[in-house]
Formats: structure tokens, sequence, C-alpha cells
């Protein structure tokens, strides 16, 4: 799932504003969660390193994976260095995260008929007796007069 997580500074009120968001949909982008967390306590948190930035970060209502904090954490040193920026802005996809498949392709030579010998065959059935089999109407029928117990 692509993430936005979008830090805002409000300097006059002290203030970091954590805003997520996630693409729901392809190209529709939904609000999910906004937190707010003193500054002056995020910002010393960030110098001292990753352990005290998730201790003061995560949240029980807010609490990013690992891969999510680090990266968050990384950008944070830089946008609470800048005095002169106030907002900031973090795109995240953890599909990038998942380990990646391997590639699966199937050689086939010449010589390998069985594969094909196997999809030609047509078994007992015919074409014939399976559109009779399917032309039949399967919908069950009530009458007024049916007593039957499935019908309590």
């Amino acid at each position: 799932m692509k993430q936005k997580i979008r830090f805002e500074k409000n300097i006059k009120d002290n203030i970091l504003t954590v805003l997520e968001s996630a693409e729901v949909d392809p190209g529709v982008i939904l609000p999910l969660h906004e937190e707010d967390y003193d500054l002056d306590a995020i910002s010393a948190a960030c110098k001292e390193g990753l352990k005290a930035f998730l201790t003061v970060f995560r949240r029980r209502s807010f609490f990013p994976t690992r891969d999510l904090s680090e990266k968050l954490f990384e950008s944070a040193g830089e946008f609470f260095a800048d005095p002169e920026s106030d907002k900031m802005e973090i795109e995240y996809n953890d599909v990038d995260t998942l380990p990646g498949e391997e590639d699966f392709s199937l050689d086939l030579d010449d010589d390998d008929v069985e594969i094909d010998a196997l999809l030609d065959e047509d078994g007992d059935t015919k074409e014939d007796e399976m559109k009779e089999i399917d032309s039949e109407d399967d919908t069950p029928r009530f009458t007024p007069e049916d007593t039957s117990e499935h019908e309590n």
C-alpha cells in the first residue's frame, strides 16, 4: 500500500503535526490519521538517535512499521535541522519491503510432448453429453402444497 506521511511544523504553538494518508484505490488518496507531537521533544529525540525517536514517535494510536519508522527518522533529521522548512512529505510503499519473487520460466523442449498429449486427450465425457447435463434447469421449485422441512 502506498502511504504518504506529512510533517508540519507549527513553531508558534510548538507542535509537530503528522498526517498519514494512503492510496486506497489507484489514484485515490485518503487521509487516515493525524497526530500532534511536542516539537521540542520530537526534535530532541531525533538528535539522540533512532531508539529515542521511536520512543517518542510511536504511540498506541500511531505505530508505523520498523522500515517506515527508519525512513521517517532519516528524513526527520534533515527536516528538524533546517529551521526554514515547515512541511515535509515522505512517500512509502510497503510492497517494496516484501521479498522479491523469482521469475518462473518453464523450459520446454520439442521432446516434451507428454504435456501436449495430456491436453489433447478428451477423456470419457463427450461434448454432447456435457451439453445435455448443462441444459437441465437446476432451480428448486416449491409449491404451496410442499410441506418439506426445508421450507420452515
